[in-house]
């Protein structure tokens, strides 16, 4: 064959083999374009800590088979440490200790007092989580007793409060008078975080993870747009007063509607103020609070319950602490925010 000849078989071949890859690179982007390559959502629920949970991971890569099993353990860890109704648990162990006694503690249940000290320190007080004689004196705790105890056993409980009476060395916890703890208004909050940041650890930064109501959101929601939270009116039937988008945020509410008893007209709010020894009697019907960890939003939540409108609002915007108030006024409600909640209010009008 001749020079020419040669190199006319070459560019033929070359045709030829461009042509299929041609036709190589039109299947593939055919096949691409048939297949659903959006993200995977992952749904899971069920109950822990005498109350439920659920979790939405928006997945973009393979999530462990055993991840239910994985939330499940971390919440088991905060249920077995913080537990008010497991005899077994940490805090059960140390409110049956003696003054003077001394109990060695996990670094969950350690954390969980920082950020309790936290609160209690900033708040006045407000946040007690030694109310535990008096959640249990009015009914709340363990025992549901729906009874209107007299003043002098309130006298009696008020004087087994006090969380300066704690003193935490090296996870050495010990107790310098007859107190006892009540965690409950910080643990489901704990707990939040601990799963969330699970789902950090794992490479799922897309997520909504809420136990009994509290709440901690990352990342996208499987639009691939913000997180959007409904606040609630505080009533019996459920009903949104405003909806809010939330990023990279824990949200916690706390409220005087869904847990209370009523004697004689007298509606008793599960919300202990501990400086009164009393439930609280304020017109403020819910609290809905937002913070980094929703250990702290849960936290705050309650203080804010405790301190009321006025005296709250006034401290969240000294703290800059994003804060939104339901307060009761007559058969409505009327909604307040502080300076530092501003900003998700203008998310929601530009969704």
């Amino acid at each position: 064959m001749t020079l020419v000849g040669k190199l006319l078989q070459s560019m033929t071949v070359t045709r030829l083999l461009n042509k299929a890859s041609f036709l190589v690179l039109i299947n593939v982007v055919l096949l691409l374009t048939g297949c659903d390559y959006g993200p995977e959502i992952i749904k899971i629920s069920g109950s822990k800590m005498g109350t439920t949970y659920h979790v939405t991971v928006v997945a973009d890569q393979p999530a462990p088979d055993d991840l239910a099993d994985r939330i499940e353990a971390v919440l088991d860890i905060v249920d077995h440490s913080m537990s008010t109704y497991k005899a077994a648990s940490e805090l059960s162990q140390f409110n049956d200790l003696s003054v003077g006694s001394s109990q060695q503690i996990s670094a969950d249940f350690a954390r969980v007092l920082e950020v309790s000290k936290t609160v209690w320190e900033l708040s006045g007080g407000a946040f007690d989580p030694t109310v535990g004689p008096l959640v249990d004196l009015w009914g709340f705790g363990p025992k549901a007793t729906n009874v209107v105890p007299e003043q002098v056993q309130i006298d009696a409980a008020k004087a087994e409060l006090g969380f300066q009476y704690l003193v935490l060395n090296n996870r050495d916890l010990v107790k310098t008078k007859p107190v006892r703890l009540d965690l409950s208004a910080v643990a489901k909050g704990y707990a939040v975080d601990l799963v969330a940041d699970l789902l950090e650890m794992l490479a799922l930064p897309d997520y909504l993870v809420e136990v009994g109501g509290e709440m901690r959101l990352s990342g996208s929601n499987p639009e691939g747009m913000p997180w959007r939270v409904a606040i609630e009116l505080p009533s019996l039937m459920p009903q949104v007063q405003r909806i809010i988008s939330v990023q990279d945020m824990a949200v916690a509410t706390s409220g005087d509607y869904r847990n209370y008893f009523e004697q004689q007209g007298v509606r008793y709010s599960h919300t202990i103020d501990s400086r009164t020894g009393r439930p609280i009697t304020h017109s403020l019907a819910s609290v809905t609070v937002l913070a980094e960890r929703c250990a702290d939003a849960d936290a705050w939540a309650t203080s804010f319950m405790v301190l009321g409108d006025k005296e709250g609002m006034a401290l969240a915007n000294k703290l800059d602490i994003p804060l939104y108030m339901l307060i009761k006024d007559g058969a409505e409600f009327k909604a307040i925010h502080s300076r530092a909640f501003e900003p998700y209010l203008n998310a929601q009008n530009e969704s």
